[in-house]
């Protein structure tokens, strides 16, 4: 089993039918519109940004991209520094693909290109209803934060951050509680 990671644009269409699998996967979880508002595909390009897919045996089967963190940091949010806070956006993985670590390796390769563009810290959203989601944040580091943004008008909503590495392999600095 071969299994690349590539940098992709968020409009291109390999990218946007793994986007439209996840709206219907969401939709299922939660009901209509689990997707919720697209985001500028300008937001997930460089040097800002990334979007990756992820391809086992040439069959493009997961998706994930992060972006500049759009929204202001919540009062009571401690923070290593809020100018460098990137956002976790549209992590997918093919339900024929799941189980397989592609997740993980994927959330790697996206940590790395936000320690290598300046970001201190990763947040993302994630819901209630994706167990195997929280599962996989919690286990490669993420803790538990208070909802940012849009993520506060919806109880099912569960955020998460990371404090990322300095660029060169520096472990980053212990802080408050993010609650």
């Amino acid at each position: 089993m071969t299994i690349t990671i590539v940098p992709a644009r968020y409009d291109e269409e390999r990218a946007q039918r793994l986007v439209a699998a996840l709206g219907v996967d969401l939709d299922c979880r939660y009901g209509a519109d689990g997707l919720g508002q697209q985001p500028d595909p300008s937001e997930f390009a460089p040097p800002h940004g990334s979007f990756r897919l992820v391809a086992v045996d040439g069959a493009t089967v997961a998706c994930g991209g992060v972006r500049r963190m759009p929204y202001p940091v919540p009062a009571g949010v401690t923070t290593t520094d809020s100018g460098r806070i990137a956002e976790l956006k549209r992590m997918f993985v093919a339900d024929s693909h799941r189980g397989r670590g592609l997740s993980r390796l994927l959330l790697g390769a996206l940590e790395s290109f936000c320690v290598d563009a300046g970001y201190r810290e990763l947040w993302l959203e994630t819901g209630t209803a994706q167990p195997e989601a929280r599962r996989l944040y919690a286990s490669a580091g993420y803790e538990p934060i208070a909802p940012y943004g849009e993520y506060r008008d919806y109880p099912d909503s569960r955020c998460y951050a990371k404090v990322l590495p300095e660029s060169g392999g520096a472990t980053p600095s212990s802080r408050a509680p993010l609650s």
